[in-house]
């Protein structure tokens, strides 16, 4: 690892004008290129203390071994630079963009003497028109099926075009008047041109001139009776509408527009375009990259616009993009939008009206994209297992651990904090194992205390359940009489503390999701089950506990299984905002590669406990605001709490009533009326609400919402 002091250049060194830099490795090889709008104070930025730098780039200032510049006039110059180093020494740190698919394109052949119209995939090619990219092959060949009819443009490959030449006799195509048969000399080359001139014309969105024009030609053959062609030129019209239809209207007629939106997490990100034109969408395509620098939305907005138009010119830049974040120099990054289009190119983004809704789904295919991205990398068994290895690896394990619990603490300032436990087996989520807990040893906000509390409960839970069944001659030794069974522990439908086994209630319900683990089954050759053939709670210790958070609730779990004389489960924490992992008694953590898929997995693990936390404090702080004074009425139901506030209108008036006033409410009996009044008067009316821009007290004037 070298030190960046042995190779920071001297402050005088350093122009401050704008430029584009290469770190290099010791072989000489680049692993990062950058552009700034001044060198000097960018690449003082590098040479900065450690640990103040960001783990990426750390990483990369203590890999290179040298630092280069070349100074350039504008920053449009310097854009253009850095995109033709990136794709000339591919930077193992820079963004890189992979295509998640090979998109086929709609492509015509301008540069031969007799275009042909065709499917397309990889690399663009001079001289030729592109529309798309489309999502599937399929879908080109509908459109271009309709289209001949109107525009029998040459589809048929050389080796076809020259033998039809050769023997004189069109293809099918031909006979059928879905090509306009050049090969034979029915149109001239010149006249093929200009159908393929017109076709390009009509897929790049200026679709209204050709519809107008054949209506006016049918309307013109009927008038003189020419009924055939007349019906054939209706029958073109059709055509054309069923191709323009395939392509939805989103925006108003003429609108060329790029629509770029980004979904990103710590690791990775995934960009979605839709391409607009004249009002509709042709296409979309979709990028997933890994976060190797330390880059934000707007840096990731900019690396897309560098890969998605560095070899496009001409009206494949189209004259608007629309992003969710603008680069750090939009105005650099306009102009060299512009310089490229040949003309004026709107950056912005969008803020109201259609195209903002059209941004929303884009965004959202993104979001889909990168969950799809994450779904098939963690299905992916061979993934799996190397993501295991190298947790194991990283923290010194014997095995790679098979079983992995994660905890994690949510709370809403204090209140309502609780806890939950989810449960990776063979890298896989065992929802079914979920659990989760409310914490009652104390009130207020302890993520630390609440950590031991809940690690405690839960493995003497596994302590219990190991004496209760034999496997165990005697209980450990532990220092204090906390290690004795918790009772508090005991499943309770109301998830109080810990409730019965039970699926993930935001997950829908998936029997592969309760099954038998894909791998071996930890400690045990088969799992033990209960009497009735259920498997026994907390009846698996895992191999690694996982802890939402960093040094102190690492020492937190420590502490806790030292209390019940544990010492061969291992214990590692993730602290989200480093994504660095902390062991137990350790005062520097562990650093994983971000291109790791050890530390993908156990993010995933921690945001899936995270989510399953949050959820449950959600439920139990809306069903604590829904809450009333008559809940703790004994013997009085839902029905008749509900006569009582439509009866009187809200608690308020409720509370002010006489006991003889309650009993008129039909099916209130006097007992049931002198309980309902010593409950409401054992609990005191909640503070008035304010209006805070008038300061007028808003009275309650609805029943059941006070608590």
């Amino acid at each position: 690892m070298a030190d960046p002091s042995s190779y920071r250049p001297k402050p005088g060194q350093i122009p401050d004008s704008p430029g584009v830099y290469k770190f290099r490795d010791e072989h000489r090889r680049v692993i990062y290129v950058g552009k700034a709008k001044n060198l000097r104070q960018r690449l003082a930025n590098y040479f900065q203390d450690l640990a103040g730098l960001h783990p990426r780039t750390r990483t990369m200032v203590t890999t290179a071994a040298s630092v280069e510049w070349t100074v350039v006039s504008t920053e449009v110059e310097a854009l253009q630079l850095e995109y033709s180093w990136i794709k000339e020494y591919d930077p193992r740190f820079n963004v890189k963009y992979r295509d998640d698919k090979s998109y086929p394109y709609l492509a015509v052949t301008l540069n031969e003497e007799f275009p042909r119209v065709q499917v397309m995939r990889g690399a663009k090619k001079k001289g030729v028109r592109y529309f798309g990219p489309y999502g599937h092959a399929w879908a080109i060949r509908e459109t271009v099926d309709l289209m001949l009819r109107v525009f029998p443009v040459r589809t048929c490959s050389a080796g076809v075009f020259k033998n039809a030449a050769r023997t004189g006799r069109p293809c099918l195509l031909g006979y059928i008047g879905k090509c306009s048969a050049p090969c034979v000399g029915r149109v001239t080359p010149e006249e093929h041109r200009q159908l393929a001139d017109d076709f390009c014309d009509f897929m790049a969105g200026r679709t209204g001139t050709y519809i107008r024009r054949l209506e006016k030609d049918m309307t013109a053959a009927a008038e003189e009776m020419e009924y055939e062609r007349a019906a054939r030129l209706r029958d073109d019209v059709e055509a054309l509408r069923r191709a323009m239809e395939k392509s939805a209207v989103v925006l108003a007629d003429a609108t060329d527009a790029d629509l770029i939106a980004v979904a990103e997490d710590e690791l990775e990100a995934a960009v979605q375009i839709f391409h607009v034109r004249g009002g509709r969408v042709r296409g979309q395509r979709g990028w997933v990259t890994d976060k190797v620098e330390n880059v934000d939305t707007s840096g990731l907005v900019e690396h897309a616009l560098q890969q998605l138009y560095g070899e496009e010119a001409g009206d494949s830049v189209p004259k608007e993009v629309l992003v969710p974040a603008l680069p750090e120099h939009p105005d650099a990054v306009s102009q060299w939008l512009a310089d490229r289009r040949g003309s004026q190119v709107s950056l912005r983004i969008p803020q109201r009206g259609d195209k903002k809704d059209l941004m929303v789904t884009v965004q959202r295919n993104a979001q889909q994209a990168l969950g799809l991205h994450k779904t098939k990398r963690a299905s992916d068994l061979t993934t799996r297992s190397r993501a295991l290895e190298e947790i194991a690896e990283a923290l010194g394990l014997d095995t790679a651990p098979l079983r992995i619990e994660c905890f994690d603490i949510s709370h809403l300032q204090g209140d309502d904090v609780v806890a939950s436990m989810v449960v990776f087996e063979d890298g896989l989520a065992r929802k079914g194992e979920y659990r989760r807990f409310q914490i009652k040893s104390f009130e207020g906000q302890d993520d630390v205390r609440s950590m031991h509390e809940v690690i405690g409960r839960r493995f003497r839970r596994y302590l219990h359940e190991k004496e209760r069944t034999g496997e165990w001659e005697e209980t450990p030794a532990t220092p204090d009489s906390s290690a004795t069974p918790d009772s508090s522990a005991t499943p309770d439908p109301s998830a109080t503390h810990d409730p019965s086994p039970a699926p993930d209630p935001s997950s829908p319900a998936n029997p592969a999701a309760v099954s038998a683990p894909t791998g071996p089954v930890p400690d045990s050759a088969a799992e033990p089950r209960e009497d009735d053939g259920r498997p026994k709670r907390f009846a698996y210790p895992p191999q690694l506990l996982v802890v939402d958070g960093g040094q102190p609730q690492v020492a937190a779990a420590k502490r806790a299984l030292d209390e019940l004389g544990i010492d061969d489960i291992a214990i590692c924490g993730l602290a989200k905002r480093l994504e660095e992992v902390w062991l137990p008694d350790d005062d520097d953590p562990v650093v994983l590669p971000r291109s790791s898929e050890g530390l993908y997995l156990l993010q995933r693990i921690r945001d899936e406990a995270h989510r399953f936390a949050i959820t449950y404090q959600r439920a139990k702080r809306a069903k604590r605001i829904r809450s009333s004074p008559l809940d703790a009425v004994p013997g009085l139901g839902e029905t008749r709490k509900q006569a009582l506030i439509k009866h009187f209108g809200s608690v308020k008036k409720l509370r002010q009533a006489t006991i003889d006033e309650i009993c008129e409410v039909p099916g209130i009996g006097r007992r049931t009326a002198e309980s309902v009044a010593v409950a409401l008067a054992s609990t005191t009316p909640a503070m008035p609400a304010v209006n805070t821009a008038t300061g007028e007290i808003i009275e309650e004037d609805d029943g059941g919402s006070t608590t």
